[in-house]
């Protein structure tokens, strides 16, 4: 395999980084494919673990699900392998057939293992991610249907889930749609009704439905979240992302996550350049520098992105997970393409350096986990499962590599 050296020649570099890329797409999704059809119960496997030995009777996500449909969708439609748009109508098929609440619309948060329900809650999150999968999926297909339930999901979170008086999302509600006290989308989250993770991939899963339906009501939508971005996300002091706020946009936490802050950057520039919004833009691309400049300092000497910092008590998360390499390959070298800074750039390439040592699993296929502070891996946790999916790191493949075409 050629390598990178500092000396060479910018487009030669990127060439390089261009085709370990699309071998690491493969390597992925070949994973996906090998190890996770669920031939008994149909659709995907729910868990399997660290061992890499599928956990019999797992339960399985809607957002394992979305990001799996989306995952392949986006490969069909950057490579045209149809191999991949099987595995994607496998996932959509699962989708309508299990996730879709025929009588109160939207998605469970998970079925058992042979599809029935499970959890019941709405999360807007799952919901999301299925909008986000769909629309992807309807590029890929051309299924019409697709489109109809992601436009259908659409205008339920609007109608169930925007808060008028303040904007922003509520962040669940029970099966049929009604207020609830646990909100959360994981033990790790604070109960709080409106939270920064889940805005961002509501904004993310409008940005992809805006490709296949450019309403007015859905660009002022994705408008309004870019600006609960500028104005209540974006902490304007130490330009982190506020992560838990009440109804009325108190924050509630101070609480650091560096692979939330840098994947904001990219995500919110790609929501402007949908919708065509030039002073929105401007904007963005100045606020993402300082959002990445923030984010340096969860960098560790190795090139790996730390997790997350407390700041109230000085406490910095020593791990390293999967899901924050990713998304820092793709918001340095976003940062990078804005202001043609070559440091931004020799992070994108210690950043993958680190990937390729210490996150990819040679042995097995895909991505580890991540690594403690101690550079060890990460135990009991998943190789694929509720949270651990083909997404973020086949984004993060697909994303440059389409940016290097350019």
């Amino acid at each position: 395999m050629q390598k990178m050296v500092q000396n060479q020649p910018i487009e030669e570099q990127l060439s390089i980084l261009k085709n370990e890329l699309n071998d690491e797409l493969r390597n992925i999704l070949n994973y996906w494919v090998k190890s996770t059809p669920d031939e008994v119960y149909g659709g995907f496997v729910g868990r399997i673990d660290e061992n890499n030995l599928i956990v019999p009777n797992a339960p399985k996500g809607s957002v394992l699900n979305a990001r799996i449909l989306w995952s392949f969708s986006a490969a069909y439609n950057l490579t045209k392998n149809y191999d991949y748009l099987k595995y994607a109508e496998r996932a959509y098929q699962y989708i309508i057939d299990h996730m879709i609440d025929k009588e109160f619309g939207g998605v469970y948060w998970s079925v058992n293992y042979e599809g029935e329900p499970l959890d019941t809650k709405k999360q807007v999150y799952a919901n999301a991610f299925t909008i986000y999968g769909l629309s992807e999926y309807h590029i890929a297909s051309g299924n019409e249907d697709a489109k109809t339930l992601a436009i259908e999901l659409y205008k339920l979170l609007v109608k169930k889930s925007f808060d008028t008086k303040n904007t922003g999302y509520l962040e669940a509600f029970t099966h049929d749609w009604q207020l609830i006290n646990d909100l959360r989308l994981s033990e790790k989250d604070a109960n709080e009704k409106k939270t920064m993770n889940t805005h961002l991939h509501v904004l993310e899963a409008y940005t992809n439905l805006y490709r296949i339906w450019k309403t007015e009501g859905l660009k002022v939508q994705i408008e309004v979240l870019i600006h609960n971005f500028l104005d209540h996300f974006i902490d304007p002091k130490t330009y982190h992302l506020l992560l838990f706020f009440d109804e009325d946009w108190n924050s509630k936490s101070g609480l650091i996550s560096y692979g939330h802050d840098i994947e904001a950057t990219w995500l919110l520039q790609g929501a402007a350049e949908m919708i065509n919004n030039g002073f929105l833009l401007k904007k963005i691309k100045t606020v993402n520098i300082t959002i990445t400049e923030a984010t340096i300092a969860g960098l560790d000497d190795d090139g790996g992105l730390w997790y997350e910092y407390e700041p109230a008590d000085d406490q910095l998360i020593k791990q390293k997970h999967w899901w924050v390499q990713a998304e820092a390959l793709v918001g340095f070298y976003n940062t990078w393409q804005i202001t043609g800074d070559e440091k931004y750039m020799a992070i994108v390439k210690k950043n993958w350096q680190y990937i390729k040592a210490k996150i990819l699993d040679r042995k097995n296929g895909e991505w580890l986990w991540g690594r403690d502070e101690n550079g060890e891996i990460m135990k009991s946790e998943d190789k694929a499962g509720i949270w651990k999916c083909p997404y973020h790191n086949s984004r993060a493949c697909m994303e440059i590599i389409k940016r290097i075409s350019i």
